[in-house]
C-alpha cells in the first residue's frame, strides 16, 4: 500500500476515492473516523487520507487528482434578477430561479 495523499473532508476524500478506483487504480480511505480526536491530536494528523492498493499507480493518481483539482468553476449571472452564481450551482441562491441552459 502506499499513501497519496491527505483530504481536507471525508466527503471529499469518498469521492477521491471512488474516482480513483473507478479508474482501474484500487485505493482505500484510512482515518475515516478520527476527527473525532481532533483537539486530542493535531488536526493535521486527523485528516482522512487516499491510500493506493498499488504503489505503481501513484504518478498515474497524482496526475488524475490534479485534474480533478483543477476543475474549472462555473459562473453564470442570473436571468431573473442579475446575481453572479458561482459553483455548481443550478439555482440561483437568491431568487431561486434556473441556471439558463
Amino acid at each position: 500500500m502506499q499513501r497519496l495523499t491527505q483530504a481536507p473532508n471525508i466527503a471529499i476524500a469518498t469521492v477521491w476515492c471512488d474516482l480513483l478506483c473507478e479508474a482501474g487504480m484500487p485505493a482505500t480511505v484510512q482515518r475515516q473516523y478520527l476527527s473525532s480526536a481532533a483537539g486530542q491530536l493535531p488536526p493535521s494528523e486527523c485528516l482522512p487520507e487516499i491510500w493506493l492498493d498499488h504503489g505503481e499507480h501513484l504518478v498515474r493518481a497524482r496526475t488524475l487528482l490534479d485534474e480533478l483539482r483543477r476543475l474549472p468553476q462555473r459562473r453564470w449571472a442570473c436571468p431573473s434578477c442579475g446575481e453572479i452564481v458561482e459553483g455548481g450551482f443550478e439555482q440561483c441562491w437568491n431568487c431561486g430561479a434556473l441556471m439558463p441552459r
